[in-house]
C-alpha cells in the first residue's frame, strides 16, 4: 500500500522518528491526554465486551510505529494495527499482543461491522483531499460494529502557526510562507530543505463533525488534548508527578470547551455510525 501514500510522507516516516516522538518533551502530553480521554471513552465498550466474555477489538488505523496499540493491548485489548509505512508495520509488529499490517486508510481489509472501536490516530491529516478523509471516514464506518466508537485525530488549524512563533521558526521567511499558506486553507505543502513537517492538512475544529456526519457518522464529543498549556513552557513540569497530575487535571476539566478546542494543537473527535 506504500504506493497510496505521498512519496514525501513515505520518506519523512520511514526517518524512524516517529517510534519516539511521544515520548519526549512536550510531546508526552499528547500521549498521555489521548490515553486519558481513550480510556474514557474506551471504558463502557469494554465492560459490555466483558460481559459477553471477550475484549475489545480495536483497530488502530495509521497506527504509527505502535505508541497507542502498545498501552491498548497492555490494557486486555485485542488490537489490530494498519498502516501504510512499512517501517512502522515491523516496528509495531514486535509489540506484545499487537498484530500489525500494511494497509490503507481508504480501503481496510477488515470486514464489515468486524471492529468494536476504529481509531484514526493520523490518517486525517496526512489525507490533504477531502474526499480522502471522507472516504477513510466512510471505511471506518463500514468496519465499525453498531453501537461502536470511531475516534479521529486531527491537527488543529492554527497549531503550525503557533508552534512556529513559539519556538521562534515562523521568523524566518520560508516557514513564515508556508505556515501563513497553510493558515490560510488548511494544507501544509513544505518545501525546500527547512520542513518542519511534512505533507498534511490541518483542520478547524468545527469542519471536522461535519466531515464526519458526510461519512455518515453522527458526533458524540470533541476533545483538545494540550489546550494551550503545550505553548506555555510547561516541559519542566512534565517531569513532577504532582505538578503534571495538575497540569492534566485542569487540561481535563477545559477538555470539550468550544471556545478553547482550536487552541489545542490536537483534537479528537468520537462518534458512532
Amino acid at each position: 500500500m506504500t504506493d497510496s501514500l505521498a512519496p514525501e510522507i513515505l520518506a519523512y516516516y520511514t526517518r524512524g522518528d516517529e517510534e519516539g516522538r511521544l515520548l519526549r518533551g512536550t510531546n508526552r502530553l499528547e500521549l498521555w491526554r489521548t490515553q486519558d480521554v481513550l480510556r474514557r471513552l474506551l471504558a463502557p465498550l469494554a465492560e459490555d465486551a466483558a460481559r459477553r466474555g471477550t475484549a475489545l477489538r480495536i483497530l488502530d488505523v495509521g497506527g504509527g510505529a505502535g505508541i497507542h496499540a502498545q498501552w491498548l493491548a497492555a490494557d486486555g485489548h485485542r488490537v489490530e494495527l494498519v498502516d501504510p509505512v512499512p517501517l512502522h508495520v515491523e516496528q509495531a509488529g514486535r509489540l506484545a499482543g499487537v498484530t500489525a499490517t500494511l494497509g490503507d486508510a481508504r480501503a481496510l481489509a477488515a470486514a464489515d461491522g468486524s471492529a468494536d472501536v476504529v481509531l484514526l490516530l493520523g490518517p486525517l491529516y496526512h489525507l490533504p483531499e477531502r474526499e480522502d478523509r471522507l472516504r477513510a471516514l466512510a471505511e471506518a464506518r463500514r468496519v465499525l460494529r453498531p453501537g461502536g466508537l470511531v475516534v479521529a485525530a486531527t491537527i488543529n488549524r492554527f497549531a503550525g502557526v503557533h508552534d512556529c512563533v513559539r519556538s521562534g521558526s515562523y521568523f524566518t521567511p520560508a516557514n513564515q510562507a508556508v505556515t501563513d499558506a497553510c493558515v490560510a486553507t488548511g494544507a501544509l505543502r513544505p518545501g525546500g530543505t527547512a520542513n518542519l513537517f511534512t505533507t498534511a492538512y490541518f483542520h478547524l475544529a468545527a469542519d471536522v463533525p461535519v466531515e464526519f456526519t458526510e461519512a455518515g457518522l453522527t458526533t458524540t464529543g470533541q476533545y483538545g488534548l494540550e489546550g494551550a498549556v503545550w505553548l506555555l513552557g510547561v516541559e519542566e513540569r512534565l517531569d513532577d508527578p504532582e505538578q503534571r497530575a495538575l497540569l492534566l487535571d485542569v487540561l481535563r476539566r477545559a477538555e470539550s470547551e468550544p471556545s478553547l478546542l482550536g487552541v489545542s494543537g490536537h483534537l479528537l473527535t468520537a462518534g458512532t455510525a
